[in-house]
């Protein structure tokens, strides 16, 4: 082990521990920690999120807070897609929504890669924004994760 934080499940990955992973990461996402996330990452993390790219803890620490700032009242499902060894690729899909009020479904996959300690050391995120009416969310469910009991991404034929 590399690293003095494990976070498991640790590569290589079987479809269990595949989708315990993308749970983990949808209800820490959904919890809106910054600090709390970036933990999860490898202290020299590689992330390019849309066009933007980051690299360490402190980068992403700040990517999150500023995302969380103009995404309100947001709302992500992830679902796993395929795993193998040390990768696991996930699509999702959150609702938001802007300081004036305008709701948004972003659509997208991610590409992620884990160290032995299962610490994520890079994550490729290609995403898309459609702006909805507000009777068009699907998420409801209050702050934080989302109840296991929630549709997935499939069920609401996302």
């Amino acid at each position: 082990m590399t690293n003095s934080t494990v976070r498991p499940p640790v590569p290589p990955f079987d479809r269990h521990s595949a989708m315990q992973k993308v749970r983990a990461a949808e209800d820490a996402w959904n919890g809106q920690n910054p600090e709390k996330i970036a933990q999860a990452y490898s202290k020299d993390s590689f992330w390019r999120n849309r066009s933007e790219f980051l690299r360490g803890r402190d980068a992403i620490v700040e990517f999150l807070t500023r995302k969380w700032q103009r995404e309100q009242d947001y709302r992500l499902i992830k679902e796993l897609w395929t795993f193998g060894g040390n990768r696991i690729a996930v699509r999702f899909a959150y609702e938001w929504h802007d300081a004036s009020g305008q709701w948004h479904r972003s659509y997208g996959n991610e590409n992620w890669e884990f160290d032995d300690d299962g610490l994520m050391r890079f994550r490729i995120a290609s995403i898309n924004d459609l702006a909805i009416d507000p009777d068009e969310r699907k998420f409801h469910w209050e702050t934080g994760a989302r109840p296991l009991d929630y549709p997935s991404l499939s069920d609401l034929k996302l």
